[in-house]
Formats: structure tokens, C-alpha cells, sequence
């Protein structure tokens, strides 16, 4: 790779998210953009005079989503919320295309290509082979994708991915310190090496707080089914879990609901966006209580954002970063609706746990084979 990657470090990528997140808010509610047709961008941002690059020019970035859409209120949403942030805090002209199929992919990069964007962020792993093809092709386009563990090897591409390990122990942890019928759930989307990053972190975090507790685990293979999100919910439910813990796209507002339905006594734990306000009565208008413990924030806004910035300000550079909690990257939502119920004792240990994650001297497990190497006995 010409421009090899850097070591992630808590100078400026860290001092910008964590200044993004204190200006935005973990709690902010995000309205849902309307939804353009299939395959289509949706009709561009404004711009303002003087807020580009080096030129002066304003700069047009669009973020291209996978099959799950901005309506998933979790992942996609987030690199949506984070471009809309870039264009109001640096004038970046915005674009969002939802792609219906994964044969999307290719024409939806393309044609933010052929329309001279100066930077193209593609949401997702399933992107990576769609990516790899075009952008050689337009080397003057800056392309940013999300979460691909092996983001193409092109001078133009900069991968960014996440220690979604750190912060599912740490949501792990406060479920196995609320857990009261000792058995607790995990609802994953396709069950692949990065929902299992999770997976294995969100396990350790329970065993770390509640040794006897049994984690129930089902995939749904899918990242949009709503309803076989809510069906493996209420089967875990049935089984004797009382918090079920979702990574699984916008299947996980079955899983939500699932937790909604059965009523107090039973939690869901959201994912990526704070999810928190969808557990209330009245997500519109939303108020204690939610049915949603916490979330696991996956702050993929503010590294849109950051990434953003960067290329404004002629400072892009290829290659992979990672970031995670002591980048303020991931974590516990501020428990908006829900931290009056939990014992302050917890709250407490959960924070230590977090000191020790960014101390270093705690490093959870990133796979089901670490998970069990690391059991006891």
C-alpha cells in the first residue's frame, strides 16, 4: 500500500471524538430521513461559501448504506447522522443512497464517481468487493468504509473499524449485575467473525460480574427481518433470559419489541445508535421507562465526521484504524431512562471495569475460541 496505515493514537482522531460526542450528545434523538427510491441519492444537501479543502471549494461527500438502510436506527443511521453532522459543522455538501440489493453496491459507487464527490462512504463490509473494484478507478475520490476488517489495499481507501469487544463486556457487565433469573440473551444478525466480536465480549462482560449466569445465544441471519428478530427474542424469553442483548441490524427492533411486550422485569439492550428512547411507551415523545437497558454505542457518526474533517482539512491518509473505548469510540449510552433503576454499586463496578479497558490492563475477548481459552478451570 503506498500510504500505509497508521497507529490509531488518542491525539486528534480521540480529541474529536470525544468532543463530538459531549457536543452531540449520546441521547440526541435523530430524525429518520426520508427514504429515496431504490438504488437512488437522495436530493443534496446546501452548501456554504468558503467551507471546503484547500481550494476554498465546498466539499460533497455521500455515504452509501448496505441492504439494511437508514431505517435500521442503528448502524446505517449513524454514518447518515455523521455526514449530516460534516455538512453542518464544515459545509460539506451531503448525499444519501440506500442501496435495496446487494447488487446496489457497485452502480451506487459508481455513480457518486462519475458525479465527482470528493468523498464516498461506503457502510459495511458486504461493500468491501464493490469497493475494491471502483475505487482504482476514480483515484481522486476519497473512499471511507466502515467496518471492513481487511478494507481494501488502494492508496484512496481508509478502513475504519471498531473494538466492539471493549464495549459489549462492558453491557455485558451491567447485564449480569441486573440479570435476577441468572440467565441472560445475545440476538446476533449473520453470524460472521465481526457480530462475533460481540458476541464474545458482551459473554466475558457477564461472567466478569456474574460468574453462574448462562448467556443464550441465536442468530437470525439476517440484518432486516424485524419479525425473526422479535420470534428468537421471545424464544429466549421463554428459555429464562430477562435482558437480551442485540446486534443484529433492524432485526434488532424485534427484538426491542419482543422486550416492550413482555413488559417490567425484561430488558433489551440496543446496538450502535442509542437506541435507549425505543423502549419507552412513546419512542416520539420518549420518557421514563424504557425497556431498553442501555445501548452499545458504536460511535460511527463522530468517525465519519472525524474522517471527514481530516480530508477538509488535506490531512487524509490510507490504510486501517481501529478505535474503541479509550478513543470514546464505544460504550454505554448516559442510561437516560433507565439509570434510577440500576443499584449505584453496579454502576460503579462497570466503571472500574472501563478504567481497566483503557488502562489496558483488561482486554476482552475478541472470539469465541479467547472466550473459552480464558474460562476458569
Amino acid at each position: 500500500m503506498s500510504n500505509p496505515p497508521r497507529r490509531m493514537t488518542i491525539g486528534l482522531w480521540g480529541v474529536c471524538l470525544l468532543s463530538f460526542v459531549l457536543a452531540a450528545g449520546c441521547s440526541q434523538k435523530t430524525e429518520e430521513p426520508a427514504a429515496p427510491a431504490a438504488g437512488t441519492p437522495s436530493a443534496a444537501a446546501g452548501t456554504r461559501a468558503g467551507s471546503g479543502g484547500s481550494s476554498g471549494k465546498a466539499l460533497r461527500a455521500a455515504v452509501i448504506t448496505d441492504v439494511g438502510g437508514v431505517g435500521d436506527k442503528s448502524f446505517n443511521m449513524m454514518a447518515w447522522n455523521g455526514l449530516q453532522q460534516a455538512q453542518k459543522d464544515l459545509g460539506y455538501e451531503v448525499q444519501l443512497v440506500e442501496s435495496r440489493t446487494q447488487a446496489d453496491y457497485e452502480p451506487n459507487l459508481r455513480r457518486m464517481g462519475d458525479q465527482g464527490y470528493d468523498v464516498v462512504v461506503a457502510v459495511g463490509f458486504a461493500l468491501h468487493d464493490a469497493l475494491a473494484k471502483v475505487a482504482p478507478d476514480y483515484p481522486k475520490i476519497k473512499f471511507v468504509i466502515i467496518d471492513d476488517d481487511q478494507s481494501p489495499e488502494v492508496p484512496n481507501v481508509l478502513g475504519l473499524t471498531f473494538r466492539e469487544a471493549e464495549g459489549s463486556f462492558l453491557v455485558g457487565a451491567l447485564a449480569g449485575g441486573m440479570t435476577q433469573k441468572g440467565k441472560v440473551g445475545f440476538v446476533g444478525g449473520m453470524e460472521i467473525p465481526l457480530i462475533k466480536r460481540f458476541e464474545a465480549g458482551y459473554r466475558a462482560g457477564v461472567r466478569a460480574v456474574k460468574p453462574s449466569a448462562e448467556v443464550l445465544v441465536k442468530y437470525t441471519k439476517s440484518w432486516e427481518d424485524v419479525a425473526k428478530g422479535t420470534e428468537l427474542a421471545n424464544i429466549v424469553f421463554a428459555q429464562g433470559a430477562d435482558i437480551i442483548y442485540h446486534a443484529s441490524g433492524r432485526c434488532g427492533l424485534g427484538v426491542i419489541q419482543a422486550a416492550k411486550e413482555r413488559g417490567p422485569g425484561f430488558w433489551a439492550i440496543g446496538v450502535d445508535a442509542d437506541q435507549d428512547a425505543l423502549g419507552t411507551a412513546d419512542p416520539e415523545h420518549p420518557a421514563p421507562p424504557s425497556r431498553v437497558l442501555t445501548s452499545m454505542m458504536k460511535r460511527v457518526d463522530t468517525a465519519v465526521f472525524t474522517a471527514c474533517q481530516e480530508i477538509q482539512q488535506d490531512h487524509f491518509q490510507a490504510g486501517r484504524r481501529v478505535l474503541g473505548v479509550k478513543e470514546g469510540a464505544v460504550g454505554l449510552t448516559p442510561l437516560t431512562y433507565t439509570k434510577s433503576e440500576i443499584p449505584a454499586a453496579l454502576l460503579q463496578r462497570v466503571d472500574a471495569l472501563k478504567a481497566q479497558i483503557i488502562a489496558g490492563t483488561l482486554k476482552p475477548p475478541t472470539t469465541i475460541k479467547e472466550l473459552e481459552a480464558s474460562q476458569p478451570g
